[in-house]
């Protein structure tokens, strides 16, 4: 399922403080959140454990922060997964500013991955993919046309002065039609965003640790996409070859492109539509919709139930804790 703990903790440089705590502590938190996400590379994290408590400390925070966005995401139909990540990275001691910076540079990362991963293995099957799929060439431009613009602005909005600066002459126009009613949220807004810039731009500038984090996200695809090729594996229908690892890869990251164009909520219908209808051809409608059910549980449903225990646990040590002051 791509679930387990890896790390690159020793990537992370030392930062001022910022806020209630310091960048490294910020990051390690995301990017622990990325890992879990990534790979069952357990034995680096493990032998760091044994050697770093602000390493275990930090896993275990960004593990618990993984399954508690999974939760939501589910139960907010995709809409909470983010805001539940910067709540609990603000219980961490991190300020709303910085957390928002962190998760969003995370996702653009993310998005950044999954791009890439379709590009490369388009390009290494490029035969197979362009004498079945050579009509979907437009449809597979839009999705590589919006991974681009979402994650452009995600970047413009954590990380250039210039796109902030436009931002704040807007609130100044709409806040002197109102009368100065929203003086002090435009200035908190402003504070935010140079928390924002600040916390981005420390990131960014370790390029080691972001190299990383890519090649992990890279990582987490070989295991999402691979879920389908346990159905796959040998299957012949009408006289097509058995798909090869590679191909699977190819065209459940070309589905996941193309269902990105397609609005809805946590992707859910548009990722099994599209999965269903590319692979149908090859595997048949029936195998291909049991690979994109079985997909889905891989990717969206085993980890919201896993999230669903963290929360519970989290629920009742809050109780006992209250209860115990009481």
């Amino acid at each position: 399922m791509g679930t387990g703990t890896g790390g690159h903790w020793d990537h992370c440089i030392y930062i001022p403080r910022f806020g209630r705590t310091d960048i490294r502590t910020a990051y390690e938190n995301i990017t622990g959140r990325c890992h879990w996400h990534l790979s069952d590379g357990s034995g680096i994290s493990d032998h760091r454990r044994h050697n770093h408590d602000r390493a275990r400390n930090a896993c275990k925070n960004g593990i618990t922060n993984a399954f508690l966005c999974s939760f939501y995401r589910v139960a907010t139909l995709g809409s909470g997964s983010g805001v539940a990540a910067i709540i609990y990275l603000g219980e961490q001691g991190i300020e709303y500013g910085g957390g928002f910076g962190l998760y969003m540079i995370q996702y653009a990362l993310h998005k950044m991955s999954i791009a890439l991963f379709s590009a490369i293995l388009f390009v290494m099957n490029w035969e197979f993919m362009k004498s079945w799929f050579g009509d979907y060439a437009g449809l597979l431009a839009g999705g590589y046309a919006v991974t681009l613009v979402i994650t452009i602005g995600l970047f413009l909005f954590c990380c250039s002065k210039k796109f902030h600066r436009l931002i704040f002459r807007l609130l100044d126009i709409v806040n002197r039609k109102l009368h100065g009613k929203f003086e002090m949220t435009a200035e908190e807004i402003k504070r935010q965003c140079g928390m924002l810039e600040d916390a981005s731009r420390h990131l960014l500038k370790n390029k080691k640790t972001t190299t990383g984090v890519i090649l992990l996200c890279l990582l987490k695809c070989c295991f999402w996409y691979g879920i389908p090729y346990l159905l796959f594996r040998g299957v012949q229908f009408q006289g097509n070859p058995a798909l090869s690892l590679s191909q699977v890869f190819a065209i459940t990251s070309l589905s996941v492109m193309l269902a990105a164009v397609i609005p809805s909520p946590a992707g859910i219908g548009s990722t099994e539509f599209v999965f269903t209808t590319l692979f149908a051809g090859i595997v048949g409608t029936g195998m291909a919709g049991s690979a994109s059910l079985l997909y889905r549980f891989g990717t969206f449903v085993f980890p919201f139930l896993v999230g669903t225990v963290v929360v519970l646990i989290r629920h009742f040590r809050r109780k006992k804790i209250s209860g115990n002051r009481i």
